[in-house]
Formats: C-alpha cells, sequence, structure tokens
C-alpha cells in the first residue's frame, strides 16, 4: 500500500512542478477567499440600507421627471 502512495505522491509531485508554484496557489486562494468572506459580510451589513437608499433615489427620479 505505502508503494502506491508513494507512487501517487511522485505523479502529484511531477505535476505540480516548483512547489513554491503550489505554495503561492494555496496562498492567492487563501486570500481570494478572504477578500469573498469579507466582500459577504459587507452586502450582508450594508445590503438592506443600500436598497433603501436605491429606492429613495428612484422616487425621487421618479418626481423629477
Amino acid at each position: 500500500m505505502s508503494a502506491l502512495l508513494m507512487r501517487l505522491h511522485v505523479a502529484v509531485a511531477s505535476r505540480l512542478g516548483d512547489t513554491r508554484r503550489g505554495a503561492t496557489a494555496v496562498e492567492y486562494g487563501l486570500m481570494l477567499a478572504l477578500v469573498v468572506v469579507v466582500a459577504m459580510t459587507a452586502i450582508t451589513a450594508f445590503g438592506g440600507s443600500t436598497g433603501n437608499l436605491y429606492t429613495k433615489l428612484g422616487n425621487i427620479a421618479g418626481l423629477l421627471h
């Protein structure tokens, strides 16, 4: 069983190439996940008030026409 795991590890490592490239990809993935979490938090926190602002602006624009 360990020989099979070793062959799998060698195959995956050779496909990834440089291990630094793999580490960089992981770092970028973590940064992207952080950006998504921050964006979702901001949308959740400010979504209702922003929607109300757009409704008010739409009503004002409707009165001007």
